[in-house]
């Protein structure tokens, strides 16, 4: 069972409400109307984890922002329910003081991950600390040995998930995006799986867009794309494919405006869940057209030969 985890702070704080999908807070008009419509639609399709029920479908990192405070903004803005903190960069030693976890907003649930592990054993001691000093069984499994992609090591990572599991964590594992090992990650016990959309920090969009298709398509736990993604429609078409959530912290640290670029992931991240829930349209052949208004009929009868010959009114 999953459970949220308020770090200390050096002064209480109330988390805002941000003009986000979800909590349409400062919207108005027409467009607070749509955010309050998508909000209600989607709390009709909770995102769950391990028995938990959150409200967005948008996990957010904590790393590359240029400080804690542009971060914190960033995480009120995105309407994110779930961070995830890199055990290795966690002072607890400067809790209250300014460490990282000050800057966590309030009711946040935090995800800490085994970041810079290089083996199983590396991860289960990094998950252990991590466990003991936040109270928290979540934890995001990393194992990434090779420094030059980042790219998670199959083997070891479904070791490490084994070990997790067996001693009581809620596991949620970054890996490849490969239907094989997906499948053998959740049969060991893992929560969800994290396919890559393409290398970490990369910001190069979902490229490995068929892979996560057929992981969809079989899975029976959560699938949260994380790592690649690079602009906002890059997670609305992870989400109108069939991932259950995206994980994204580079493009929004990084962007000239991390809060601006928060919302426009949150907006992003509804918009494809709504698309999905709506059900696409078949698409049309290469050389096929249909025109969205008839080409015979009322215009026909009463323009005669100077009738529109196709397209949409």
């Amino acid at each position: 069972m999953t459970q949220q985890v308020t770090p200390a702070r050096p002064q209480e704080a109330t988390r805002e409400e941000p003009a986000t999908p979800g909590r349409p807070g400062g919207a108005t008009g027409a467009t607070g109307s749509a955010l309050a419509a998508a909000a209600a639609l989607v709390g009709e399709d909770p995102f769950r984890v391990a028995g938990t029920t959150y409200l967005s479908r948008l996990l957010v990192g904590t790393g590359k922002f240029a400080s804690h405070q542009v971060m914190r903004d960033a995480l009120i803005a995105s309407g994110a329910d779930i961070v995830t903190v890199a055990l290795r960069r966690v002072d607890l030693s400067r809790a209250g003081e300014g460490d990282v976890l000050d800057f966590v907003p309030a009711g946040m649930t935090l995800l800490p991950n085994t970041s810079g592990a290089l083996d199983a054993a590396e991860a289960l001691r990094l998950a252990r600390l991590g466990r003991a000093a936040t109270g928290t069984g979540l934890v995001k499994l990393e194992v990434t040995p090779d420094p030059r992609t980042l790219a998670p090591d199959p083997i070891e990572t479904l070791r490490a998930a084994e070990l997790m599991v067996a001693d009581g964590f809620t596991v949620l594992p970054y890996c490849s995006a490969d239907p094989v090992l997906a499948r053998r990650l959740e049969e060991a016990g893992c929560a969800t799986v994290m396919p890559l959309g393409s290398w970490i920090g990369s910001n190069r969009g979902l490229r490995t867009r068929d892979a996560i298709e057929a992981i969809v398509e079989t899975a029976g736990i959560p699938v949260v794309v994380d790592a690649g993604l690079g602009a906002p429609s890059d997670a609305a078409e992870a989400m109108e494919i069939g991932a259950d959530a995206v994980l994204v912290n580079t493009a929004i640290a990084i962007s000239a405006d991390p809060v601006a670029m928060a919302r426009a992931f949150a907006l992003a991240t509804l918009a494809g869940r709504l698309a999905r829930l709506a059900g696409r349209a078949r698409a049309g052949g290469a050389t096929e057209a249909s025109a969205s208004s008839p080409l015979t009929g009322f215009l026909g009868s009463t323009s005669g030969s100077g009738a529109p010959s196709g397209g949409a009114v």
